[in-house]
């Protein structure tokens, strides 16, 4: 693949600096001047109606971010990814992540074969296991349906099945359960594993190659946890561990031998593929899950909604596209307005997993020192994404983001329709919190004025205390519902901005050796912690008196 273009070499690079020294926001003058900023300023994309509006950008920024796209090559990278091109450079891989939400009949070739067939045959083949764990037709070594499902993954393989469930509860069948454990930490298995019955819990095990450490780890414990009840109660008999194991372990995974001598039966295995990558691997058998919670109909809804915001991102001028223009002004604020992080805060308790899953989504994607051809980047990367759902977040850290020193632009996320429509009295109180998510946007970008606080008749010595001075960046997502469909598009949505500003700064989106050093370390460190003393001696200062701690305190 060509070398990325260093972004601070374009002409729209340098108008960006230019514009951004001195740059002096005033949103309340923007729209006084302009009655029709909003209306000019909002997107639609699928069933998302999008606001941009209250950015800090003009006419002005705005060109020169669509410029910088232009010159960086923006489109011509999506259109690669699109075509199946190898564009995660350092593991020489095609990024097809789309081509899992592709509808029946569809074509997309990498070297020279059609995956979509491929693709379709796995997606048949978990949908059809889903609806018989929902049906009843697969049940347990005891003859009973099953009425739990424990997932067992991390990273990806956690993040985005226990988002999506969380999200999509109002449409689990009564009667079924999720439960997710991802954490090596002990306490993780054994709170998720109390108080369920082994004859109607079924557990997935999802690595892709069979051989993560906390996955497997935590399958085993499992396992352990199962055939020890099961023998406890007189369920199975001595040399029938195996058939109980194939009755309530399946697995997301590529290795079959090692699906195999776990227990589990190899036909009971749903694989992917290396094109795609752990965090974006949730509309992949790695969904199995949640297609079991919502059923074969809804999964697909939720694919739907991912493959509308592909093609909005894969047709839409760049003037109208998102999840370019999102990304652009992500762009902007860390590299020319010194913005660090970046708030996601859903007006929706049913996403209060959404932050946590696009910390995965994007700082993997993007927190890079080097680019795709191996050079240093020339400018920061990345921000750090967090978020809480409101009204929780009001009461916690919406101080900072409204009157604190730093610029903190923030997308808040709504929807006209609620998921439970309860009322308090004659006040409906969706409406009561959609009014916070509406003046909480406002307040952020008009603020108080001095002369606004005086007239309430504050005391001049608080007055400074009560200003606000409003330019805090936001951008308001709604849509008419959170649906299977809406989910899909939000998360296609994020990965895409994602894309962009990884094309942007000329980073591999879809690597993450990151993670991979402190893993190997970890376990050429687990015998230290035992009795080898030597290898202990062998650590650095500061581990050997931390081995030396634990040693001495642990209790049992």
């Amino acid at each position: 693949m060509d070398a990325p273009v260093d972004p601070i070499t374009t002409a729209a690079w340098a108008d960006l600096r230019a514009l951004a020294d001195g740059f002096t926001p005033d949103l309340r003058g923007w729209f006084a001047a302009d009655p029709e900023r909003a209306t000019d300023l909002t997107r639609t994309a699928g069933d998302l109606h999008v606001d941009l509006s209250r950015n800090l950008v003009d006419a002005d920024v705005l060109a020169a971010l669509l410029a910088l796209a232009e010159q960086v090559g923006l489109e011509r990278h999506r259109d690669d990814m699109f075509a199946a091109r190898r564009i995660n450079v350092t593991e020489d891989r095609a990024v097809l992540h789309t081509a899992l939400r592709l509808p029946p009949g569809s074509r997309l070739e990498l070297d020279g074969t059609d995956v979509v067939p491929e693709v379709q045959e796995v997606l048949t083949r978990f949908l059809a296991f889903a609806d018989d764990v929902r049906e009843g037709r697969w049940r347990g070594v005891t003859g009973a349906a099953i009425t739990t499902v424990v997932n067992i993954g991390i990273g990806g393989s956690d993040l985005g099945p226990v988002m999506a469930y969380e999200a999509l509860k109002p449409f689990v069948r009564e009667g079924l359960e999720c439960r997710f454990i991802s954490n090596l930490d002990p306490t993780d298995a054994a709170e998720k594993l109390s108080g369920l019955d082994p004859a109607t819990t079924l557990f997935i095990v999802s690595s892709k190659t069979f051989g993560t450490l906390e996955t497997l780890t935590n399958a085993r414990l499992c396992r352990s946890w199962l055939l020890d009840a099961f023998r406890d109660a007189g369920v199975i008999e001595a040399g029938a561990d195996r058939d109980a194991v194939a009755r309530h372990f399946v697995a997301v995974s590529t290795a079959l031998d090692k699906v195999a001598d776990f227990g589990i039966d190899p036909a009971n295995a749903f694989g992917f593929w290396d094109w795609v990558g752990g965090r974006y691997s949730v509309d992949s058998a790695i969904g199995l899950s949640l297609a079991i919670a919502i059923g074969p109909d809804g999964f697909r809804e939720f694919l739907g909604g991912f493959h509308t915001m592909d093609e909005h991102f894969r047709t839409a001028p760049i003037e109208q596209n998102v999840p370019v223009l999102m990304g652009l002004l992500n762009v902007w604020y860390a590299n020319f307005l010194g913005a660090q992080t970046h708030a996601v805060l859903p007006y929706a308790q049913s996403l209060h997993r959404f932050p946590a899953y696009l910390q995965q989504l994007t700082m993997e994607s993007n927190g890079k020192g080097v680019r795709w051809d191996g050079s240093p980047v020339s400018t920061s990367t990345g921000e750090v994404f967090w978020g809480e759902p409101g009204t929780n977040g009001q009461h916690a850290f919406y101080q900072l983001i409204h009157q604190g020193t730093r610029l903190i632009p923030a997308d808040f996320i709504a929807f006209a329709t609620p998921a439970h429509p309860l009322r308090d009295g004659d006040q409906d109180v969706h409406q009561l919190f959609l009014a916070n998510f509406l003046a909480q946007t406002q307040a952020l970008a008009f603020g108080k004025t001095v002369d606004e606080v005086r007239a309430e008749g504050t005391p001049e010595s608080i007055v400074p205390a009560r200003v606000f001075t409003g330019n805090r960046p936001t951008t308001s997502i709604m849509a008419p519902a959170l649906t299977p469909r809406v989910l899909g598009q939000l998360i296609a949505l994020y990965e895409h901005i994602t894309f962009t500003q990884g094309a942007i700064w000329g980073v591999d989106s879809f690597d993450q050796w990151g993670v991979e050093l402190g893993k190997q370390l970890a376990v050429q460190i687990v015998p230290a912690l035992g009795d080898d003393t030597d290898l202990a001696a062998h650590q650095d200062p500061a581990t050997r008196a931390l081995i030396a701690y634990y040693r001495k305190h642990r209790s049992s």
